[in-house]
């Protein structure tokens, strides 16, 4: 969608997120005397917005009846792509979204991030060495800034590290020029139809790459190698022999390092440089995040784990350290079987469950100690809200031992979002600990 294509149609912005104000700031700024219409399920989203001159709203159960009075409407990723209203608006090609409008205007480079798992802490690295190396570098995307903030200001030598979702990749037509493909498991099987579309999704990161662009990825992923295969790009793997210098728990997150170590060789950045740009490098909130040590527990938050695999990650890079464990979160298609041996197999003590997954998770520790015996079964404690689970944390959690936070669910049944469960799980672990 070239921004010239939108001086003289009538535009609605789908979703009132982050991302579209972003994309709202970023219109009004190009076109200062344009009406624009906002569309959002919320009617609170108004109060959002200072500037509220030359705005059409559409809010409310209703705001996707207004579709059919634009010409091209800029979705959010939050809105769910199968909605009728909304595969008619694709089907008619009225639709885009902002980084569609980012890749298709930015006259600089992109680096590309996705993964199922991994890819706001490689973006992260990426960004940190590049950074340390004095390029021009700038961070968007999910951990970054929103995209279209910085495109007014894009100059051609620019690199600008996008982290890229399954919703920013859905029905994106370009490819980065560098891509970097880390994992792909089962997730936001909720928001797709089912696996296939999300992994048809995820191969947009490469499938419009040229010969001249360069693809990233783990050859230790059976289904990113099949993808690495079909590619038109030239291939790098990436090596996770490599020795872990900058204190980054498990060993996840030596994909992370290698993925950007990697990246960085590709620019000619020397080991040296790389090791100084790294120094004292934490990975970002809610990632196997250090709480801290309070009555002798050491607490960890890893509320990004939406996935069981990123529990099973989690509980690996703490190992017999973990005595008890805080799972569940929204319903899900996941299974969690795999999940259940990995605890069972590091003999965590103590599980807290959420809703609603956590019965689905009980259930299937329960299937795998079928015939054997029981006495081995970890203690399960049932919680529905954040201060009920970190308040059993403290009642069963040995000093010198651990609690972790690793739902390997979304968080939608009790939270707004992952964000805030790992902030008020920051929030109680501190003011119970102190009390």
């Amino acid at each position: 969608m070239i921004l010239e294509g939108l001086k003289n149609k009538k535009v609605l912005i789908l979703g009132l997120g982050k991302e579209g104000i972003d994309t709202l700031k970023f219109l009004r700024r190009l076109f200062p005397k344009k009406i624009l219409g906002v569309g959002d399920r919320r009617e609170s989203v108004k109060g959002q917005i200072s500037n509220q001159k030359k705005i059409e709203w559409h809010l409310g159960k209703d705001y996707l009846k207004s579709i059919k009075q634009y010409d091209i409407i800029i979705k959010s990723p939050g809105i769910p792509i199968h909605l009728p209203e909304i595969e008619r608006i694709f089907r008619e090609k009225k639709i885009t979204s902002q980084t569609e409008i980012f890749f298709d205007n930015c006259p600089g480079q992109i680096i590309g991030i996705t993964g199922t798992k991994g890819k706001g802490t490689t973006a992260s690295l990426i960004y940190r060495i590049l950074k340390y190396a004095k390029m021009r570098v700038k961070l968007v995307g999910n951990i970054g800034k929103p995209a279209l903030s910085s495109l007014l200001q894009a100059k051609s030598g620019d690199i600008f590290i996008y982290e890229l979702s399954s919703h920013q990749l859905y029905r994106l037509k370009k490819s980065p020029k560098i891509a970097v493909l880390l994992n792909i498991y089962p997730a936001h099987l909720e928001y797709f139809k089912d696996f296939k579309e999300y992994l048809n999704t995820k191969v947009n990161i490469t499938r419009y790459q040229r010969k001249s662009d360069y693809l990233i990825y783990n050859p230790k992923d059976r289904i990113v190698r099949k993808i690495a295969e079909r590619s038109k790009a030239k291939k790098i793997p990436i090596s996770t022999k490599l020795r872990n210098k900058f204190g980054l728990i498990g060993d996840f997150n030596l994909l992370n390092l290698g993925a950007a170590i990697t990246l960085a060789r590709l620019f000619k950045i020397t080991n040296k440089e790389i090791i100084r740009a790294l120094k004292g490098f934490r990975p970002a909130e809610n990632r196997l995040e250090y709480v801290g040590k309070f009555k002798g527990i050491k607490f960890y938050n890893d509320s990004a784990s939406t996935i069981p695999e990123s529990a099973i990650a989690a509980i690996s890079a703490l190992k017999e350290r973990v005595q008890t464990v805080i799972l569940g979160g929204s319903e899900s298609n996941l299974k969690f079987d795999t999940l259940a041996k990995a605890i069972l197999k590091q003999r965590v003590k103590n599980l807290i469950l959420f809703p609603d997954t956590g019965r689905k998770i009980w259930q299937a520790i329960r299937r795998q100690m079928r015939g054997k015996n029981l006495r081995s079964l970890p203690r399960h404690f049932w919680a529905k809200s954040m201060p009920e689970a970190v308040s059993l944390a403290y009642q069963h959690t040995g000093k010198g031992r651990t609690c972790l936070l690793s739902p390997a669910s979304t968080s939608f049944t009790l939270f707004q979002d992952y964000k805030e469960r790992g902030s008020l799980f920051k929030k109680y672990v501190k003011k119970i600990g102190s009390s």
